[in-house]
Order: C-alpha cells, then sequence, then structure tokens
C-alpha cells in the first residue's frame, strides 16, 4: 500500500467507548482528591451516620463500570482488559506527570504553586489507592460479567450486569478507601480516618456506585443493543 494511503478505518464503536472509558476515569481521578460530605453531624451508638462522606470521583466514575460492563458484553475479556490496562496505564501516566510538575520550580511570578500542591500534588497513597482500586474492580467486573455469560447463557443480561458491579465496585472501592483515608495508607505517610468515619465512606461510595448502575440499567440495555448493531461481528 502506498505512503499516502490511509490505513483502514475502524468499523464499530469499540475505539469511542475506549475513548470515553480512559476519559471518565481520568476526570474521576482528579475529583477524588477532594472529600465531600453532605448533612449534619449525627452519630447513632457511637457511629457517624451522618454526613455521608463522599469524594468528588462520584459524579463521573460509576460511569466507567457502565462503559466496562458493555466492553465485557460485547467485545468479551480479551478487548475489555485490553482497555482497562490502556486507561490504567493513562491513569499512571496523569499521576506521574503532575508529580514531575509539582517538583518542577515554579515562577516567581506565579503564585499557585501552594494551590496546585494541594489538589493535583498527588500525595503517593492517593495515586497507589486509586490505580490498585480501579484495576482490581475493573478486572473483576469484566471477569464475572463474562463467567455468567458463558456458564449461562446470552439471557438474563441485568444478572451479570448487577453481580459483575456489585463485585467489581465493592473491590475497588474497599481497596481505594483502605489505602487512600484507611491503616493500608500509613505506609506511605499520613494518619488514617477514624475507623467509623472510614466504614461510611466505604459503604456510601459502594451503595452509591451500584445504586446509579440500577438506575441506569435501562440506559446500558439500550446502549448496548445500539453497540451491537453497529459491530459487524453481530451484524
Amino acid at each position: 500500500m502506498p505512503d499516502s494511503q490511509p490505513a483502514t478505518a475502524l468499523r464499530g464503536n469499540y475505539d469511542l467507548i475506549l475513548a470515553a472509558f480512559c476519559g471518565l476515569l481520568l476526570i474521576s481521578n482528579i475529583g477524588a482528591t477532594k472529600l465531600i460530605a453532605f448533612g449534619p453531624n449525627l452519630e447513632i451508638g457511637g457511629f457517624p451516620v451522618l454526613p455521608i462522606v463522599t469524594d468528588g470521583g462520584a459524579f463521573l466514575f460509576p460511569l466507567t463500570y457502565i462503559l466496562g460492563d458493555i466492553l465485557a458484553e460485547v467485545y468479551g475479556l480479551r478487548r475489555a482488559n485490553r482497555a482497562i490496562i490502556t486507561a490504567f496505564v493513562l491513569a499512571a501516566l496523569m499521576s506521574v506527570t503532575f508529580l514531575a510538575v509539582d517538583l518542577a520550580p515554579a515562577s516567581p511570578d506565579w503564585p499557585l504553586q501552594d494551590a496546585w500542591h494541594a489538589v493535583l500534588g498527588f500525595v503517593p497513597r492517593i495515586v497507589v489507592a486509586s490505580l490498585l482500586g480501579y484495576l482490581a474492580g475493573q478486572l473483576l467486573n469484566a471477569y464475572v460479567l463474562v463467567a455468567i455469560k458463558r456458564r449461562w447463557g446470552t439471557g438474563r443480561m441485568w444478572v451479570r450486569l448487577i453481580t459483575s458491579t456489585l463485585v467489581g465496585e465493592f473491590a475497588d472501592t474497599l481497596v481505594f478507601c483502605l489505602i487512600a483515608f484507611g491503616p493500608l495508607g500509613t505506609v506511605f505517610g499520613g494518619d488514617s480516618i477514624p475507623w467509623g468515619t472510614l466504614l461510611n465512606y466505604t459503604a456510601v461510595g459502594w451503595i452509591y456506585k451500584v445504586s446509579v448502575e440500577v438506575i441506569l440499567l435501562p440506559v446500558t440495555y439500550a446502549v448496548i443493543r445500539a453497540v451491537k448493531r453497529r459491530e459487524p461481528a453481530y451484524l
């Protein structure tokens, strides 16, 4: 083929879903640096019920699991894992880049170095927590979905979508919380938040993310059908 000819264009939507998947992950990782609390202070039996504690990643991160379900359901485990690893590498590159920018000497005329460091100068434990939680959760999500599909066939898609999310989101949330704000992260320096707050944060994060998947299940169904209609393997 002459060099002047472009490569053959890809058919289907895998590239678009991969781009959206990676973009949502990167945006969510930045948002997750801020803890958010909703509601007044309320304790029952010494356990903090309110405020509800979450982080800024909660706005978009559940959508990565919906896209992860679409990737595994339509394209299979191998291509879903390819997307997961691609997003993992980009997230790691983002963290290393932000660290390098944070360590680089600031211009004397730029007064925002402290603000940059506070928001984007990720501490090592947040980076490790985010990357390990994401990797464990997404790989389990894809594996469980494909395993259920292989065992029981293509019917009852809602069962494998919800089950895979329950497993994947639990692993992701637990790993992230224990490292980012819990005792497992103290090896990187700093303290852990109180156990009551940590349990609140972990439970709220898991329940919220699973709830988003359940609420958006009709949308996930519609997207999967639309994607399959444009994939050569399903024509």
